[in-house]
């Protein structure tokens, strides 16, 4: 049998055709194992009974906690954006089917809330009173695409809410003013933990919002007189009591120093320059967020010499 050139380009080019698919689907196989493993291995971490955290390996992203109650899902704290938010509903999914029912912001800042879109429209947001004024107010202040994604909360409070999700009771409580004009903290008493928000950092310098300091360490000490044993905080590692007491200490010391060199006259520049950190260096800095200690020493000096103190 005679083969002509043109057919015998026809095959090839057909076989080549056949090859490039094959490669292609060779690939995607191999990019959706990557997906699962990397999925596989955000696996929660189990805090406490159906109480789990979705540690954020984004410096930029909050930690989530989610706890599976009978009949539905809670979650405090979405992340920084519907990508980071998705990384932790995958999470979700491999624990538990059940709708998600509530989501509790613990402030305005977009690394906690930016993801709330992705648990919409079946849960409920929750926040401060305060805190769904000033997302309201983002809406109108960021760009068109980011304002899309801030959802705000339904449901407010003041003081204190309790949810119950059988079933299990869950406390949501002001901590304001600390880092922001509108912190709330969650408690979850039966498992013996707390959801802290930025109110507690994992060993790190916090970043400082128009709040106050010396309500902040106060409200610190409001966590360290319940019985809870585990704490979530905004961003890094969970902490125990040890650690919360740290951090309050650090806070509380550091606010001595600057009220001490402000009773002296000293300008703000001469107050960050001499502050010293001691026994807290160790605390993890971060320059980008302003998380360092000279940051917090101006923050506490403009506190102290706020006219609304």
């Amino acid at each position: 049998m005679k083969v002509s050139n043109s057919d015998l380009t026809a095959t090839l080019s057909t076989i080549a055709r056949l090859l490039r698919e094959f490669l292609g689907l060779l690939l995607l196989s191999s990019l959706a194992l990557s997906v699962n493993s990397a999925a596989a291995s955000d696996a929660p971490k189990q805090i406490g009974k159906d109480l789990y955290v979705c540690i954020s390996i984004n410096d930029a992203s909050a930690n989530s906690t989610f706890l599976v109650g009978q009949e539905g899902i809670l979650v405090v704290d979405s992340g920084l954006n519907e990508s980071e938010a998705g990384k932790c509903l995958v999470a979700i999914r491999s624990v538990s089917a059940l709708p998600i029912r509530y989501v509790i912001n613990t402030h305005y800042h977009l690394d906690h809330q930016g993801g709330n879109r992705v648990y919409k429209p079946g849960a409920t947001i929750v926040s401060t009173t305060w805190t769904r004024k000033r997302t309201l107010e983002l809406r109108n202040e960021l760009p068109r695409q980011l304002a899309a994604t801030v959802q705000p909360a339904e449901i407010t409070f003041e003081s204190a809410l309790t949810i119950h999700l059988e079933p299990y009771t869950i406390e949501v409580i002001s901590g304001a003013p600390a880092h922001t004009l509108g912190d709330a903290y969650v408690y979850f008493p039966e498992q013996k933990a707390i959801v802290t928000g930025d109110l507690f950092m994992g060993n790190s310098c916090p970043a400082m919002d128009q709040g106050s300091v010396h309500h902040w360490i106060a409200v610190l000490n409001a966590l360290l007189a319940t019985p809870a044993k585990v704490f979530v905080p905004g961003h890094f590692e969970l902490g125990d009591r040890k650690n919360v007491a740290f951090f309050r200490d650090y806070l509380a010391d550091l606010e001595a120093q600057v009220t001490e060199l402000s009773g002296q006259g000293l300008t703000l520049e001469q107050v960050k320059e001499k502050i010293r950190p001691g026994r807290f260096a160790t605390l993890k800095q971060f320059p980008k967020y302003q998380a360092t200690f000279a940051d917090n020493a101006a923050s506490i000096y403009l506190q102290l010499h706020s006219p609304n103190r």
